[in-house]
């Protein structure tokens, strides 16, 4: 099982929006759990050009996603999806890690 599976149509929304910021080549997908929320924890996407010495560095369908050692416990397994629909947009983490959620489905506890 892979650390994180990236879903293709999440790869393809990041890949749209790193080119739209000019940073295909220079940026991965940092992904990111802290303190927060309803549920004590929560997700942090953001695009980052540096890797520490204590990430990990993966490729997933062709993007590049970088996790800190820390959040590396909470996301193990876990699949970034991109959802565009009436009812939702954006990028959806599927977690098996999260022992409960809140109801907005933007934090989650462990």
């Amino acid at each position: 099982m892979p650390m994180i599976d990236v879903t293709e149509a999440a790869s393809s929304q990041i890949h749209r929006l790193l080119d739209s910021e000019g940073k295909v080549e220079s940026h991965g997908l940092r992904m990111k759990v802290i303190g927060g929320g309803c549920s004590g924890l929560q997700y942090q996407l953001a695009f980052d050009d540096d890797v520490r010495e204590n990430d990990t560095e993966i490729d997933a369908k062709g993007v590049r996603v970088i996790v800190d050692e820390k959040s590396a416990l909470y996301l193990a397994g876990s699949s970034l999806d991109y959802v565009d629909t009436l009812m939702e947009s954006g990028f959806k983490i599927e977690n098996p890690n999260a022992k409960n959620t809140c109801g907005c489905g933007q934090s989650f506890g462990a």
